[in-house]
């Protein structure tokens, strides 16, 4: 009988530690390291935008054979905004001197009130003009648009600088995105709005549950399946929508999330990862949901966000902190995250403190950072450095 009681025992035991090993342990993940690729100084080759007219494209542009421009990067640091290519060559350098708008293919330099809108591409070569546009440049997904003064229209502008479409909105929009053929809105009266590319639109909806419900922030995923939003003020949320049928406009909710206390400000909120993982600023840290896990999760910060790249890839993501009470303006710090893998629970008030693999201090008022595959690049002052991902 003892033998017995004994035997029991130990396929007991055997048992707990089977269950705790496949459910509790995790595997040992890899170091990443940051291998120092290049470091260039803003202040070379530096080009005012009042030279431009009798620049030549020698001076604005690098030939092909002295540098690789598959791939050319949007930055804007300080006193400067241009294009530098993989190998951290400056394409374009050129000194502010009014507002400007960067996307990966083209850019605009613009005053406070603009009667007229030169886009321009990557060879500094003007491909629309826009005169008396009446608001400000918006430039998404190679697409030209004009946000009214008021900010309660938009209107999509042709290559050839005519008028495509134009929408009146009910309140002032707080946010724009622009993906796979779709525009998504969001106002300060609590509705965010899809159009297709004709300017039609094709889905609303209007939050309820907080006390203010103006729209803080949206986010289109890429192929435009997927919408983020962060709605409300007292209380504030997290909506994940996701498109459920064959129609375009076809969304539903599939998640939401309190936010407890939450910003009265627009909030940073992308799809990163090739649409694998949402993340959104939180009050202490940075939240996120793993959209194939459909899990979420936040990871708690010291300070608050002052600049994110917007890739994400291989389950990294990278960001820039302001402390919140800061011995000098010019302190930062320089984050690294790995995003939680849990593939079967899901704690939204769970902190993943040692998601934060990655911490290193430096001081600058201005900072750049962005990101190309395994390659990282952040700016600071007047210089642009480059790090090579690898794991080890």
């Amino acid at each position: 009988m003892a033998k017995k009681r004994k035997r029991y025992r130990i396929i007991i035991i055997v048992l707990v530690f089977t269950a705790y090993f496949f459910l509790a342990a995790r595997p040992v993940p890899r170091e990443v390291v940051l291998v120092p690729k290049w470091i260039n100084s803003l202040s070379s080759s530096l080009i005012s935008s009042s030279s431009l007219e009798s620049s030549s494209p020698e001076q604005l542009t690098i030939s092909t054979e002295q540098t690789n421009q598959d791939k050319l990067l949007p930055f804007s640091l300080g006193t400067n905004f241009g294009y530098f290519d993989l190998s951290g060559q400056l394409i374009i350098n050129i000194t502010k001197t009014n507002d400007i708008y960067l996307s990966p293919n083209i850019w605009t330099e613009y005053d406070s009130l603009p009667s007229r809108l030169e886009i321009k591409d990557l060879s500094n070569e003007t491909v629309t003009t826009i005169d008396n546009p009446g608001g400000y440049p918006v430039l998404l997904d190679d697409r030209f648009f004009v946000l009214g003064s008021e900010q309660n229209t938009l209107s999509e502008i042709g290559k050839d600088g005519s008028l495509l479409w134009k929408y009146d909105f009910g309140a002032p929009l707080t946010c724009i995105d622009v993906k796979a053929g779709l525009v998504l809105t969001g106002s300060v009266d609590g509705m965010i709005e899809v159009f297709n590319s004709a300017g039609e639109r094709i889905f609303h909806f209007v939050p309820d549950g907080s006390r203010y419900g103006v729209i803080l922030g949206c986010a289109l995923s890429n192929d435009g399946s997927r919408i983020g939003i962060i709605s409300g003020i007292d209380q504030q949320r997290f909506l994940l929508f996701e498109r459920s049928g064959v129609m375009p406009g076809d969304y539903r909710v599939i998640y939401h999330e309190y936010l407890d206390d939450g910003f009265r400000r627009v909030v940073r909120i992308l799809f990163v990862d090739d649409d694998r993982h949402i993340v959104f600023e939180r009050a202490g840290g940075i939240s996120g949901y793993n959209i194939r896990n459909r899990n979420s999760f936040f990871i708690p910060l010291d300070g608050v966000i002052h600049a994110i790249e917007d890739s994400g890839s291989q389950g990294y993501l990278f960001l820039v902190t302001a402390p919140v009470n800061p011995a000098s303006s010019l302190d930062r710090n320089f984050i690294g995250i790995r995003f939680p893998q849990n593939r079967w629970l899901s704690f939204p008030r769970t902190a993943y403190r040692d998601a934060v693999f990655l911490s290193a201090p430096f001081k600058s008022t201005d900072v750049f950072i962005g990101r190309y595959f395994t390659q990282l690049f952040i700016g600071g002052g007047q210089v642009l450095m480059s790090f090579e991902l690898e794991e080890r």
